[in-house]
C-alpha cells in the first residue's frame, strides 16, 4: 500500500525519494546545456540568457506547474502513472464507450513511448557520464563505449538480485549528486552573477523570434532539461505526494537551477567551455571525483528507468494489456520490486544495439526527446478528462489547464519531430511496435472473451440439466478457473462429458483485476451458491492493478462463505486452450499470426495465480474463433 505521508515521515521519504524519483531530470544537465549550444547558436551574453531563460521556465511550467502541481494530485488511491492516470480517467467512461475506447488507445500508446525511452535514458545517461574521460583524459576517448557497455551490463546482470540493498545507497548517493550540482553552479555564477537575470521570461522569448524557426531546433534540445518529469507522478505511489513535492521544492529544483545557470555563466566568461560545460564547471583536481559521481548518478537514473519498465509491464499484464509472462519478487517486503527476466534482456539488448549504433550522447540526443513529449501530451489529455469528469472544475478552468499545457507539449512536440530523420525514429518505431503488439492482445482476448460468453452454460441451466440424470460422485472439491464472470467454463463441460462425474463440491472461480491499485481483503471475494441436490458454488477473486493474485492463500477465506476446502482433497481444473480462427474472423491475418505467438508463449497460470501445481489438472479444449 502507499507509504503514509505523516509528519514525522515526510524528511525520511522525501530522501528516499531523491534517489528513485529524481535520477532521470538529475542527470540532464550532463547534456543538456551542451546540447543545446550544438545547435550552431552564437555563444554571447544575450544568447546564453535566452537559453537558461527557455530551461527555467521549462522546468517552472512543465515539471513544477503541470507535474508536481497538477497532474500529481490525480492520482488513484495514491498510484501515479500513465497507467493509473488512465484508470482513473476510465472511471468517468463506463458508459461512454467511445471515450473509454479513445482513453485505452491513448494510454495504451503513452505506456508504449515509455519503453522507447526506457531504451535511450540508460544509454544516453551512462555515455554521457562516461564521456568525461574526453575532457579529463584525451588519450583514453577510445575508452568511453567499452566502458558505457561495461557499466550497463553490470546494471542489467545485477536485476536479478533486485534493488533493496542497492537502493539504500541510492539516497545518500543522489544527496551528494544534487549537492555537487548546486555548489559547482554557485562557484561559477560567482563570477558572473548578472547570469540570474534569465529568470525574465524576455530573454527567452526573445531568444525564439530571433532565431525564428530556428528556434524550434533550440526548444529540441530544451526539452532534454525536463526529460524525467514523469518520474515524480510515476513513482508518487512508493513514496507519496508531499514527500515528492518537498524533495523537489527545497532541493531537487533549486540544485538544478544553480547548476544550469552555473553552466551559462561559465560559457559566458569562457566560449570555448561549450565542448562539455559540465566538467569544465569544475576544477582540475575534482574532474576524476565527479566522473565517477557522475557515472553513479547515470546508473541510479538508468536503474529507476528499468524499475519503472517492470512496474508498467506487470501493471500492463494485471490489467489484460499484455500477455502474461515471468514475474518475480526480489523483496520479501516491499510488494513493489519486482524481476521480469524477458523485459531485462530485451532491454539489455536493445540499449547495447543503441549504443553501438549511435556511439556518442550528442547522436544520440537527436533520439532523446519526441517519446517523452509524446507522454506529456498524452498526461494533458487524461489529467483534462479527469478533471472535466471527476474533479468537476468549471468548463473554463478545465479548457484553460488543457490549452495551456497542451499548447506547450506540441511545442515541444513538433520542435522535436524535426529530429526524426536523425534518430528520432527510433522511440517512435519501438512504440508503435509495442502499442501494435498491445492492441493485437486486446482484440484477441475480446474476441475469446467474446466466445467463451456465447457459448457459456449458466449454472441454472446445469443444474436442471443435472436433475434426474445419473452420475457418478466422487469425494472432494473441484475448482475450475474460468475467464467469463458468467456461466460455467467450458473445461467443466468437458471434464463432465468425458468422465461423467461430479465432486461433491464445485467451484468456479475467476480471478479479476479492478482498475485501482489496491483491492483490501475485505472485499478479496465474493461467494454465491447455486444448485439444488449438489454444491455449486461461483467464486470471485478481485485484485488491484498493482497486487499479485495468490489463489491458493485467498482460498482460505472461502471459509468465511460457509465453502470448507481440504487441499488434500481439492483438484483444480484449467482449460487448455486451442485457438484457430475462422475465414471471416475480423482480425487481420498479421494480427492473427501476432495473437497466437502471444497466446501461445504467454506464462501458465499456475504460476501467474499461484495454485498449487501438483494437484492442477489440464484439459485441452478447441476454440474457433
Amino acid at each position: 500500500m502507499p507509504h503514509s505521508q505523516s509528519q514525522n515521515n515526510l524528511v525520511p521519504l522525501a530522501l528516499s525519494a531523491i534517489g528513485v524519483v529524481f535520477g532521470d531530470i538529475g542527470t540532464s544537465p550532463l547534456y543538456a546545456v551542451k546540447e543545446v549550444f550544438g545547435n550552431h547558436i552564437t555563444i554571447d551574453k544575450l544568447h546564453v540568457l535566452g537559453v537558461l531563460s527557455l530551461i527555467f521556465w521549462s522546468l517552472v511550467l512543465v515539471v513544477t506547474l503541470k507535474y508536481a502541481i497538477f497532474i500529481m494530485r490525480a492520482n488513484n488511491k495514491g498510484e501515479g502513472g500513465i497507467m493509473a492516470l488512465m484508470t482513473l480517467a476510465l472511471y468517468s467512461s463506463k458508459e461512454r464507450p467511445k471515450l473509454r475506447q479513445f482513453i485505452i488507445t491513448i494510454g495504451l500508446f503513452g505506456a508504449a513511448l515509455f519503453y522507447g525511452d526506457g531504451i535511450i535514458t540508460p544509454a544516453i545517461s551512462v555515455l554521457s557520464a562516461v564521456e568525461g574521460l574526453q575532457i579529463i583524459a584525451p588519450s583514453l576517448e577510445h575508452y568511453v563505449l567499452p566502458i558505457t557497455l561495461a557499466v550497463l551490463a553490470v546494471l542489467f546482470i545485477l536485476q536479478a538480485k533486485g534493488t533493496g540493498q542497492v537502493g539504500k545507497l541510492f539516497s545518500p548517493i543522489m544527496c551528494i549528486w544534487f549537492f555537487t550540482l548546486a555548489a559547482l553552479g554557485v562557484i561559477n555564477i560567482l563570477k558572473f552573477p548578472a547570469v540570474l537575470m534569465a529568470v525574465n521570461p524576455y530573454y527567452g522569448l526573445h531568444l525564439l523570434f530571433e532565431l525564428g524557426w530556428g528556434g524550434l531546433l533550440i526548444m529540441g534540445s530544451v526539452v532534454l532539461s525536463i526529460t524525467g518529469a514523469e518520474a515524480l507522478y510515476a513513482d508518487m505511489g512508493h513514496f507519496g505526494l508531499k514527500p515528492i513535492r518537498y524533495a523537489w521544492f527545497s532541493f531537487v529544483f533549486p540544485a538544478l537551477l544553480l547548476n544550469y545557470f552555473g553552466q551559462g555563466a561559465l560559457l559566458i566568461n569562457n566560449h570555448a567551455a561549450v565542448q562539455n560545460p559540465f566538467y569544465l564547471l569544475a576544477p582540475t583536481w575534482a574532474m576524476y571525483p565527479l566522473l565517477i559521481m557522475a557515472t553513479l548518478a547515470s546508473v541510479i537514473a538508468s536503474q529507476a528507468v528499468i524499475s519503472g519498465a517492470f512496474s508498467v509491464t506487470r501493471q500492463a499484464i494485471q490489467l489484460g494489456y499484455c500477455s502474461r509472462m515471468r514475474i518475480l519478487h526480489t523483496s520479501g517486503e516491499e510488494m513493489g520490486q519486482v524481476y521480469l527476466p524477458m523485459v531485462n534482456w530485451i532491454l539489455m539488448v536493445c540499449v547495447f544495439i543503441v549504443v553501438l549504433s549511435f556511439q556518442s550522447s550528442s547522436a544520440l540526443a537527436s533520439a532523446y526527446g519526441i517519446a517523452v513529449t509524446g507522454t506529456m501530451i498524452i498526461d494533458t489529455l487524461l489529467a483534462f478528462i479527469v478533471i472535466q469528469s471527476l474533479w468537476k472544475w468549471r468548463t473554463s478552468l478545465g479548457l484553460l489547464f488543457l490549452t495551456t499545457f497542451l499548447t506547450i507539449d506540441s511545442l515541444f512536440l513538433f520542435a522535436n519531430s524535426l529530429k526524426i530523420p536523425t534518430g528520432g525514429w527510433l522511440p517512435l518505431f519501438i512504440g508503435t511496435l509495442l502499442f501494435l503488439t498491445m492492441t493485437t492482445w486486446v482484440k484477441g482476448r475480446t474476441l475469446l472473451t467474446s466466445y467463451m460468453y456465447d457459448n457459456r452454460v449458466m449454472f441454472e441451466e446445469l443444474d436442471e440439466k443435472l436433475t434426474g440424470h445419473k452420475t457418478v460422485s466422487v469425494k472432494g472439491t473441484a475448482i475450475y478457473l474460468a475467464k467469463s464472470l458468467h456461466g460455467v467454463p467450458q473445461v467443466f463441460s468437458q471434464n463432465f462429458e468425458h468422465n461423467h462425474v461430479l465432486h461433491e463440491q464445485i467451484i468456479v472461480l475467476t480471478v479479476v483485476t479492478k482498475e485501482e491499485p489496491y483491492v483490501p481483503e475485505e472485499q478479496r471475494m465474493k461467494i454465491r451458491k447455486f444448485g439444488v441436490n449438489r454444491e455449486f458454488y461461483r467464486v470471485k477473486f478481485y485484485y488491484g492493478f498493482q497486487q499479485d493474485p495468490d489463489v491458493r492463500k485467498d482460498l482460505e477465506l472461502c471459509s468465511q462463505g460457509g465453502i470448507h476446502l481440504d487441499f488434500a482433497q481439492t483438484s483444480f481444473f484449467i482449460g487448455s486452450e486451442k485457438i484457430t480462427f475462422k475465414k471471416q474472423n475480423p482480425l487481420p491475418e498479421w494480427r492473427r499470426i501476432l495473437f497466437l505467438f502471444l497466446f501461445r508463449n504467454a506464462s501458465s497460470p499456475i504460476g501467474f495465480l499461484k495454485i498449487p501445481a501438483e494437484r492442477v489438472i489440464e484439459l485441452g479444449t478447441r476454440i474457433n474463433l
